[in-house]
């Protein structure tokens, strides 16, 4: 049987960033069927070159998109300098805000002028801190968006404060993930048990009546463990 392949249509975007002061490269795919005059839901992700490469993230939302379990979507993938990257995405890091006033003010402004995205269903997520940092933006700008994916995420005691602090997260949805050899996982900011910590988030987040889903399966802090359990996630917000 011939296997029919659809073409990806995946735009690069430049960003000169004032508040990080250097320049993004922005991956941004656009589903089969692309039609500017209609409007889609939109993930946004951190780490975006890697979701692309690693977690093959063009390849199974195609699929996923073409057999009709998900609607189409746009996903755009945001470049990190690794180098800069614990100080961005960590909620304690000293390029926290302005990673945060990067995203809010340039890069959302930019996709949205380009592209027919709905504002209405905007996700954020990332991997490990790219989680964190997708909660943290969720957190601090509810109008931009009250949906996050977390994929293992390496939460700081500051991000549980932060879900302590709100009064009611009724609004949120937000799907978290994490491999359950995730017990001692070595990072820029020590050794982190995060089983632990997404138990404990996850726990929080329901007190405050948020709408969310934990899962807790054989894995690790790896691509082929997020690659593997992506078409989840993606069901879980474009069903």
């Amino acid at each position: 049987m011939e296997t029919k392949y659809t073409k990806r249509t995946i735009r690069k975007e430049t960003i000169e960033s004032q508040y990080l002061q250097e320049n993004k490269q922005i991956l941004v795919f656009l589903p089969p069927g692309y039609d500017h005059s209609s409007t889609y839901p939109a993930l946004f992700l951190h780490d975006g070159v890697d979701y692309f490469n690693l977690g093959r993230i063009v390849t199974q939302a195609t699929k996923m998109i073409e057999e009709g379990q998900i609607r189409p979507l746009i996903i755009i993938g945001i470049p990190v300098n690794k180098e800069v990257r614990t100080p961005e995405y960590s909620p304690a890091g000293n390029r926290h805000t302005a990673h945060i006033q990067f995203f809010t003010r340039e890069l959302l402004p930019k996709i949205q002028t380009s592209y027919p995205i709905d504002p209405e269903e905007i996700v954020i997520g990332g991997s490990s801190l790219g989680g964190t940092v997708s909660l943290s933006i969720a957190l601090k700008h509810p109008e931009i968006s009250t949906r996050v994916l977390s994929q293992s995420g390496a939460f700081v005691p500051a991000s549980i404060e932060a879900i302590s602090d709100e009064s009611s997260l009724s609004a949120y949805k937000i799907y978290l993930s994490v491999g359950k050899s995730e017990t001692a996982v070595p990072t820029h900011m020590g050794t982190l048990d995060l089983v632990a910590r997404n138990r404990e988030v996850s726990r929080l987040l329901k007190e405050k009546g948020a709408q969310s889903v934990f899962y807790e399966e054989e894995g690790d802090h790896t691509w082929g463990f997020w690659q593997r359990e992506l078409p989840r996630a993606l069901s879980y917000f474009f069903a």
